[in-house]
């Protein structure tokens, strides 16, 4: 019997999950919206009733997972009133969205499939994540641990490494390289932001 989820209203929602799981299993280039609709047990016209094309759909997963990344950086920050501390919180947070994440995380930062010049609302929520960033930055900046001159630079260089840590592990190398050093992924990625920090920070503790 074919399934009639789309008739209750969450067929936006049940055409993101289907194409998240297709991504997991097959990978980006299987997207198209005739195998998310057969992913998801529903008719090959039912997706156009939310999307227009695949780029659309694309997009609206992008803008999803930005805001997903935005509150678990938020609650990062809100874990602690050290802004330096809340600085490698961030890291650890942005490296832990990507795990959970994974096929989410790899759409979000490409831009050729979820076009987001044509969807101004994928740019908006991407800004508002790094927001969470810059923000934090600009709270040490405040306490006097940043200087102001670099804060920009510095928001730009923390984003880099959260980005390359998450990177790393998803592709399998952070890991392998954590055994060769005698340790594990979270351990590393917890060392490496504590020492990124105290190397902006040469007074801050490294423990």
């Amino acid at each position: 019997m074919k399934r009639t989820s789309y008739h209750h209203g969450d067929l936006r929602a049940t055409l993101m999950d289907a194409c998240l799981r297709l991504i997991e299993s097959e990978g980006l280039a299987a997207v198209s919206l005739r195998r998310v609709a057969r992913e998801a047990g529903v008719s090959s016209g039912a997706p156009y009733h939310h999307f227009a094309d695949r780029a659309a759909l694309l997009s609206a997963l992008s803008i999803d997972g930005f805001q997903q990344l935005a509150a678990y950086l938020t609650a990062a920050r809100a874990s602690t009133t050290d802004p330096l501390q809340a600085l490698t919180e961030l890291g650890v947070a942005y490296v832990q969205f990507s795990r959970e994440h994974p096929a989410q995380f790899r759409l979000m930062f490409r831009p050729e499939l979820s076009q987001p010049d044509k969807h101004p609302d994928a740019h908006a929520a991407g800004d508002a994540a790094f927001d969470v960033l810059v923000e934090t930055v600009a709270e040490c900046v405040a306490v006097g641990a940043l200087p102001a001159d670099r804060a920009e630079t510095l928001a730009v260089a923390w984003w880099a490494l959260g980005h390359g840590l998450a990177s790393l592990w998803l592709d399998g190398y952070l890991e392998k390289r954590s055994e060769q050093m005698g340790t594990h992924a979270p351990e590393l990625v917890d060392a490496i932001t504590r020492t990124f920090t105290a190397l902006i920070t040469p007074d801050a503790p490294t423990g």
